[in-house]
């Protein structure tokens, strides 16, 4: 019994234990239940210790409490969710207005994505708001009455959600993430938890106590954490605001944009098909050549001919021994062809017989037109400006440049600086908070940017003298916040110490430790530019001085990824204010920049190295290489023309030197040439054509070149002839005229047509060079065939009166020497000609000659394109280091412009979506499109978001921001740092009102926010950013043309910049199709580098028409002979296609300067062929070897001496030059010119000529009988 009982105790007693722990739970549940229900803090108490302005919120730990009614509209803006009932909450209506105070700028940069905001907002207003604190919340330090620090318990899941929905929101004005803004570090180095630590962190500035964050998903201790319900980027909010839009929210874009693959490179069995299938064709043609001469050889072996026997036998009518002369079976074609030979010997005899007879009447008529057309020189105006150069006033990037300058103002004016350092010390930085040590290059070593900001200071304290005024560096800069912020703005890294060296000292720590210092405001601004207050000890600001941000990338050059401490190289950028048409302006920054040149060519610190540059500095040293090429021109001619006055005269004793020589007709003639060119420049400067450096450097070389080997041909040709029985002088220079003139028009017409037809081209530079050269060699031929005659005249006279040279009074005593002729002539007729054309010899040529033609079009396509720009400055420029330290070190490209025309409807909202990149917008707007550009910008050369001035519009105007507020009674604007009761919402807070601006509406706020600067309360005011961007229609009847800035990836050699504008104008042109509304891209370089977009199809269609015309001229003037032209053409054809191998030999770029030598060789080519042709095609030898022989042997001589000699020495000396685009595209061009065209005109053509060269004109070898016979002539015929 007892035992039993004592059981049953037990049992009771086990049986209880349970119900009592149930009764412990469920009573200690009721009590957390009630418990629940009440705060941590309700109402604010004493000012802050660390943040001034800002209180503590009063320790209460009771059940929430009602709001007060003047707080109803607060609550249902910050915190709609707690908006029923009777809103019994922990806070009052001044706890929501420092709440809102202090999300001032988290609401203007996040609000554009909806999802975004109201997560951020449910955090806060959890915090601060919710009936439930104690829930998630632990007061951890209670002074008196106000709570100094808490613990907030906040959900993983939450924390991460949030995270997820703001990370991609941008801030279009700063081209950066709106968290780079709101973290205190870089947006990449942000994440869930540090962005919630940082906007709890009491050194943030806006925190007025420690709010310690602990995220977990589990409850911990009693705790159970925040984890309200969230939306996603994705998703629409319930009060019908839409998801964020693909710019803001990366999971809203669907996949990532992926660039099209490269083009493989062509090859045929792993090697490049162009040198595959010349290699081939080569081949063929050696097999077919070779067995052709093998089989004809063998064909004239069995039948006992020789190349050399008789075409012409004794009974053929055309023989000089046949018996009857007087018919001639000659076909329409070669009668024709005779007649008009005949014309132009005649007319041309006429007119040398006249010049010889009346040369006072000549000359002084010569000098007469040659003085009135050079006249015009008094008008002439030389083009140094790089932009009228290469760039055509018709063209798209000319256009373009000309409707950005005239709406938004010409591109600021840069002074820049690149400084390294000699020295090498690396230092750690150990941040006193933890982390890992970090290294510091020596350009960031505190003395040295001490140094720096002196050099900066010096340099801004610059005073230039302009027409007797002082000239500042605050006259000129741009100050973007103007005139309320008159600082200049200077993109430097001590722009994130103010420009101030206390700053720069300014450092926190006692004796044992530095807490904060410049390392750690430096590094809190590379990630932060736009901030106000870093987030160390120190709450110095990154803003610069001028009122915007200093972008790392743009201050720093020579560090990896974003390692900005691992810089090597500090940018200083000065902005200056550019002008159009305002001379008076621009001679100021002018004497500015000189003045800055001049200080900086000066200045020396052995710790610093600096790169520096003006926007001036090219000119300038384009103009101080012209004025240092002109020696070398002038030595270059002055060689010349001493070879010409020498080899002009042809003497045959020592006796008889100063008789024999023509050292005043070589003069002279150069005189001649020399007239010719100024008569051309008059002539166009008359018609207010401006010159440029091309023209006045390469215009004299050519028609040295060209007139010249006239010169050497008339008189070379009278110095062989002998005189006719009753023959007298004028006859018998008249005579010579007829027979050399019509060679003589033939190539000077060619070449004026071909250079004229070259006028044809867009690029000024290639279209004023050919209009000047086609008129200089037109007047160049007609002085010679008129003045220069006369005056061969005078000297042939003053020679047979054995009068000396110059000196022509003196008389020598008579003894006329027996002529002779020249060792050249000799040389030429019996060693070259006979060897070139030897029956071996002339297949060894052909073979040779071909291929180097199979060769050249093997690499024609891989000549580069483009101009290295550092070869357009003299050896020794300051303005070369700048370059190499450009490329080195700089880490952005230009900025880029995306341009919308006028004539867009941004009032509404059809108008606004297709180029905004906010919640609503167009998948394919603008902004959208240049966003997915930037996130392949490898391909597309479109580094970063652009800032678009539309969607900080709507975050600015928007209701629950300070930003946009009027005074009540003017309407006028009140700026968000005015403290001001009369100052109202510029939109209701309504639904809305919260939508954005239309009709009207825009319009009237537009203006307000293109003229607010930001400030701490309202970080979106447009002034500073956009007030160039948005062109206002006058009374603000709407927006007109506006742009969307970002920048170009870096580029450093020509195909970057090349490809740059082909990617920006195939996007603009995109976004031109989608929103059916012009759009395009504008950077600063895009005028120059356009031309290379087209410039293969340029030189392809310059060179094209050049041969053509040459054609034609030469068809004509050869007597309607088809197939000689043709001959001219070809050989000219394989001139050009081998300077391309030499171009892409020796490294030279396809460009306006090369292109104009292409253009001049195409000419002088003319001069090395059209002679031989003309000459072999009036020749009445018996075959074509014997043909081609005498065509080599008399105008080869004169062509060779002529062409070839003369310019040699002028080249030569051009390798001197201090000048790297003379060596470049002068002297090695020029060589390369004269190398191909001698030796294609006096090697390969008189080889092709005796291969397929044209038959015999029966017509003209029937006149030239008929026109000789029974003369001594005759006998020379057959010499």
């Amino acid at each position: 019994m007892s035992s039993s009982v004592r059981g049953m105790g037990f049992l009771q007693k086990r049986s209880i234990l349970p119900v009592l722990f149930l009764f412990i739970l469920l009573s200690e549940g009721h009590f957390r239940w009630v418990e629940a229900q009440n705060c941590v803090w309700y109402g604010e108490c004493g000012e802050s210790e660390k943040v001034p302005g800002k209180k503590y919120n009063c320790n209460y730990t009771g059940p929430p409490i009602p709001l007060e009614k003047e707080g109803y509209e607060l609550l249902t803006e910050l915190c709609p969710g707690y908006d029923y009932g009777n809103r019994s909450l922990c806070c009052n209506t001044s706890q929501l207005r420092t709440l809102k105070g202090s999300l001032q700028l988290p609401l203007q940069f996040l609000s554009r994505c909806p999802a975004c905001f109201f997560n951020l907002m449910n955090l806060f207003c959890e915090l601060t708001c919710s009936p439930h604190q104690v829930q998630f919340m632990n007061a951890t330090k209670i002074n008196g009455p106000n709570v100094v620090e808490v613990q907030y318990y906040i959900g993983k899941t939450f924390t991460n959600a949030m995270y997820s929905a703001c990370r991609d929101v941008q801030a279009p004005s700063s081209n950066v993430k709106a968290l780079a803004l709101l973290c205190g570090k870089d947006a990449d180095q942000c994440n869930a938890t540090n962005w919630i630590q940082y906007m709890f962190d009491i050194n943030n500035g806006q925190t007025p106590f420690p709010i310690i964050p602990i995220f977990s998903d589990v409850q911990v201790a009693v705790y159970n954490p925040m984890n309200n319900k969230t939306f996603d980027c994705t998703e629409g909010l319930e009060d019908g605001s839409g998801p964020c839009s693909c710019q803001d929210c990366s999971k809203a874009c669907g996949p990532k944009p992926v660039p099209p693959p490269l083009p493989p490179p062509w090859t045929i069995l792993g090697m490049d098909a162009m040198t595959v299938i010349m290699w081939i064709c080569y081949m063929a043609f050696l097999l077919i050549f070779i067995g052709t001469v093998v089989g004809a050889w063998c064909y004239r072996k069995r039948t006992i001919m020789s190349e050399y026997g008789p075409i012409l036998d004794s009974n053929n009518p055309l023989s000089l021994n046949g018996d009857n002369p007087d018919q001639v079976n000659a076909s329409c074609c070669e009668t024709l062809g005779e007649r008009f030979e005949n014309i132009l010997r005649t007319l041309f005899s006429s007119w040398g017989s006249f010049c010889v007879r009346y040369p006072s009447v000549v000359i002084v008529g010569s000098l007469i037109l040659v003085v009135a057309s050079s006249g015009g020189l008094v008008y002439m105006r030389i083009t140094t400006d790089p932009v009228e150069l290469w760039s055509s006033p018709s063209s798209q990037a000319r256009q373009e440049k000309d409707y950005f300058d005239s709406h938004f103002g010409p591109f600021f004016r840069t002074v820049q600086l690149i400084i390294t350092t000699p020295l090498n010390d690396t230092f750690l930085y150990s941040p006193y908070i933890g982390g890992s040590d970090v290294p510091f290059g020596a350009i960031l070593d505190k003395g040295l940017l001490h140094q720096v900001l002196d050099l900066q200071l010096e340099i801004e304290a610059l005073v230039a003298t302009d027409n007797g005024t002082e000239v500042t560096l605050k006259d000129l800069c741009l100050a973007p916040l103007a005139p309320y912020n008159t600082n200049c703005t200077i993109l430097s890294v001590l722009n994130y110490f103010q420009n101030s060296h206390t700053v720069l000292d300014h450092s926190i720590g006692d004796d044992f430790f530095t807490y904060a210092d410049f390392h750690s405001h430096f590094l809190y601004c590379v990630s932060a530019p736009a901030s106000l207050n870093d987030t160390t000890l120190l709450h110095d600001p990154c803003l610069g001085t001028y009122g915007g941000p200093v972008f790392p990338w743009l201050a720093l050059g020579g560090y990896d990824e974003t390692n900005y401490n691992n810089a090597t190289a500090l940018v200083i950028t000065f902005p200056l204010k550019n002008y159009l048409n305002d001379s008076v302006k621009m001679s100021k920054s002018l004497a500015w920049e000189k003045e800055f040149i001049s200080f900086m060519k000066n200045f020396s610190n052995p710790n610093m190295t600096i790169a520096f540059s003006a926007e001036r500095s090219i000119e300038d040293e384009l103009d101080r290489e012209s004025e240092g090429d002109i020696s070398t021109i002038v030595i270059s001619y002055v060689i010349m023309f001493i070879y010409i006055s020498l080899a002009l005269g042809h003497i045959n004793s020592f006796s008889r030197v100063m008789v024999d020589s023509k050292i005043s007709l070589g003069i002279a003639g150069i005189l001649i040439v020399l007239s010719s060119v100024a008569s051309s420049l008059g002539i166009f400067s008359y018609c207010g054509i401006p010159l440029t450096l091309i023209v006045i450097e390469v215009i004299p070389f050519l028609v040295l070149a060209v007139g010249v080997d006239n010169i050497f041909i008339i008189v070379q040709t009278y110095q062989r002839d002998e005189r006719m029985p009753q023959e007298e002088l004028h006859q018998q220079i008249g005579r010579i005229l007829g027979d050399v003139a019509p060679s003589m028009f033939l190539s000077s017409f060619s070449e004026t047509v071909a250079f004229l037809l070259g006028a044809l081209s867009n690029m000024p530079a290639v279209r004023t060079f050919s209009l000047f050269a086609g008129l200089a060699v037109f007047i160049d031929f007609l002085l010679q065939i008129s003045c220069f005659v006369s005056l061969l005249g005078l000297d042939a006279k003053r020679q047979e009166e054995n009068r000396l040279d110059i000196l022509c009074c003196v008389k020598l005593p008579e003894g006329q020497e027996a002529k002779t002729d020249s060792f050249l002539f000799r040389f030429f007729k019996k060693v070259f000609a006979p060897f070139i054309l030897k029956e071996w010899v002339r297949p060894i040529i052909v073979a040779v000659f071909v291929g180097m033609l199979s060769f050249s079009i093997a690499v024609v396509n891989k000549v580069e394109i483009g101009l290295d720009q550092t070869l357009s400055m003299p050896d020794d420029s300051y303005v070369l280091d700048y370059f190499r330290n450009l490329s080195s070190y700089l880490h952005t490209g230009a900025p880029v412009y995306f341009v919308v025309e006028d004539g867009l409807n941004y009032s509404s909202p059809e108008g606004q979506n297709l180029v905004c990149g906010g919640v609503g917008c167009n998948n394919n707007s603008l902004v959208q499109q240049v966003y997915a550009a930037s996130l392949i910008s490898n391909y597309t050369t479109i580094a970063y978001t652009p800032s678009s001035w539309i969607d900080d519009y709507f975050d600015w105007v928007k209701p629950q921001s300070t930003c946009c507020r009027y005074y009540n009674a003017s309407g006028a604007f009140c700026n968000a740092s005015v403290v001001d009761s009369s100052c109202v919402h510029c939109r209701p807070m309504t639904p809305s009102g919260k939508q954005r601006p239309e009709g009207d509406d825009f319009m009237r706020f537009l203006p307000m926010f293109l003229s607010d600067n930001p400030n701490i309360k309202c970080g979106k005011g447009g002034h500073a950013a956009y007030a160039t961007a948005v062109d206002i229609y006058p009374e603000n009847k709407g927006v007109g043309a506006n742009y969307f800035m970002t920048f170009h990836t870096i580029m450093k050699e020509s195909p970057d910049f090349i490809h740059a504008l082909k990617m920006a104008r195939t996007l603009a042109d995109n976004i031109t199709q989608s929103i059916n509304h012009k759009v395009f891209a504008y950077s600063v370089f895009y005028v120059f580098y356009e031309q290379y977009l087209t410039i293969a199809y340029d030189t392809a269609l310059n060179l094209s028409v050049s041969l053509a015309s040459i054609f034609v001229v030469s068809t004509v003037l050869l007597g309607f002979e088809l197939w000689s032209a043709l001959i001219v053409s070809i050989t000219i054809a394989m001139i050009l296609v081998n300077m391309f191998g030499v171009m892409w030999l020796w490294d030279i770029s396809l460009n306006a300067v090369s292109l104009v030598n292409l253009v001049m060789s195409c000419g002088i080519s003319v001069e090395f062929c059209s002679h031989i042709v003309r000459a072999f095609s009036i020749s009445v030898k018996k075959n074509r070897v014997e043909r081609a022989e005498e065509a080599l042997a008399h105008m080869g001589s004169s062509v060779f001496s002529g062409i070839t000699l003369t310019k040699f020495g002028g080249i030569l000396i051009l390798a001197l030059s201090k000048s790297q685009i003379f060596k470049v595209f002068y002297f090695r061009m020029y060589l390369a010119i004269v190398l191909l065209g001698a030796t294609h005109g006096l090697i390969f053509l008189p080889v092709l000529l005796s291969y397929i060269g044209p038959s015999v004109n029966k017509a003209k070898v029937f006149a030239t009988n008929k026109r000789y016979a029974g003369t001594e002539r005759e006998r020379l015929l057959n010499y």
